[in-house]
């Protein structure tokens, strides 16, 4: 049986198993910002420069989630996700990442804006 390279991107599948793991707290939101269910292939660029893949598992006007393999450490990133007809990257601090089953991470983190955007900008 062939051994998943420890740095590919998560797929739908382990995407599912996952949040499927994950015990439902009794159906009540208690998160401040409503939130999407976006599953979408993703690519965050540390600080240092290096690359992960990833999956995104939600999104909101302020921040997401996201599923990968190996840790991220907190701080600012870069977030690249692509649709068939354009690429989107933002500019992303990473505020937890904690590990999950089979090796893989759960993240999230605050939008800051587009890479090369001013802070002071209304982007």
């Amino acid at each position: 049986m062939k051994t998943p390279d420890p740095w590919s991107r998560p797929n739908i599948h382990d995407l599912r198993t996952v949040l499927e793991s994950i015990e439902k707290v009794d159906g009540t939101n208690l998160r401040t910002h409503e939130r999407i269910e976006l599953t979408v292939p993703a690519e965050i660029t540390t600080q240092r420069g290096n690359n992960v893949a990833a999956m995104t598992r939600e999104i909101s006007r302020y921040g997401i989630g996201m599923l990968h393999r190996g840790s991220v450490s907190l701080g600012d990133v870069t977030v690249k996700m692509a649709s068939e007809s354009r690429e989107y990257c933002y500019r992303v601090a990473i505020e937890w990442c904690v590990p999950c089953d089979n090796g893989m991470f759960m993240s999230g983190g605050k939008f800051l804006g587009k890479p090369g955007a001013s802070e002071d900008s209304d982007e």
